[in-house]
Order: C-alpha cells, then sequence, then structure tokens
C-alpha cells in the first residue's frame, strides 16, 4: 500500500508517496535525491544515516518515512556550502577529521545536535555522543578534537 508523506525537508516543503515499510533514510535518497544521507548498516548501529528530525538526530534507517510526514528533517545538504563551511565542517578540516568521507555526514550532524544541547562539552561528552558513529579511518582523535574546537570557537552566546 503507497501512502502520501508530506514534511519539511532542508527547509522546503517536501512530498511523497512511500510503500508503508519504505524507511526514512530510502525516501530521502530514492524520493527526494538526498544522496549525503548514506546507508551503512541499515540497523542503527553504525550513525552514517543520521539526520535531524525537528531538531533531534535520528537514524534514519530505523524510522519509516511515513513516521516523519508533518516534521521537520534536515540532512548534510543542509549544513554549509563549499564557499562557506558549517564551523564543525570548517573544525573537522582543520583537526584532520576527515578521510574517506563516509561517515562524515552522520557525524556532522550528530556533533552540531550536542552542540545545540551542551555549548561546552568535555571530551567524554564528545565521545559518547560520537559514540555512535562508526569510522574506520580516522581513529577517532581528529573527530573529537574538531568537535571541541568547533565549542571553543562557537563561544558564549553562539
Amino acid at each position: 500500500m503507497s501512502r502520501p508523506v508530506r514534511l519539511t525537508v532542508n527547509g522546503a516543503p517536501a512530498s511523497f508517496d512511500v510503500e508503508d515499510r519504505t524507511t526514512l533514510l530510502d525516501a530521502l535518497r530514492d524520493e527526494l535525491g538526498l544522496t549525503g544521507t548514506h546507508a551503512g548498516c541499515e540497523q542503527g548501529a553504525c550513525g552514517a544515516c543520521s539526520v535531524l528530525l525537528d531538531g533531534e538526530i535520528v537514524r534514519s534507517c530505523l524510522l519509516l518515512a511515513v513516521q516523519a510526514g508533518g516534521r521537520t528533517v534536515t540532512t548534510i545538504e543542509a549544513v554549509g556550502s563549499p564557499g562557506r563551511l558549517h564551523p564543525v565542517q570548517e573544525a573537522l578540516r582543520r583537526h584532520h577529521g576527515l578521510q574517506c568521507g563516509y561517515c562524515t555526514p552522520g557525524v556532522v550532524l550528530t556533533a552540531i545536535d550536542l552542540l545545540e544541547r551542551v555549548a561546552d562539552p568535555d571530551e567524554e561528552e564528545v565521545r559518547e555522543a560520537l559514540a555512535g558513529n562508526l569510522c574506520r579511518c580516522t581513529g577517532y582523535a581528529g573527530l573529537v578534537d574538531a568537535v571541541l574546537a568547533a565549542a571553543r570557537d562557537a563561544g558564549p552566546g553562539r
């Protein structure tokens, strides 16, 4: 059975028809062409599919598209631009937190979610937030350093 889904994605209204069992991940990629949200383990363990749903981090592979109806989704496509990186993206660049890039969209959105909730996280809080994002390339030191730097750079009053 196909159902209509209407939601806001990256600040714009979006609508499409999907089967009941279609995940938000698949709808974002297949229906809207937003391929920055990556399919990894498809079990919610790797974090590659992370998006913000009403401002909170979620695994889009574990959420049905119909569950997102009427809500607001933010994907990596709405974060920064090539000429003007988001502070988290810039910090990842400066602190060598990028390598193959597969985990990067999920890491960026997870870091943004953390920094919205905790203005000045310590290393343990950053590591805990990033624990749901698997990265096979960086060894995590650069990721943690980058998130801490982004928090410092934002400073008081953000």
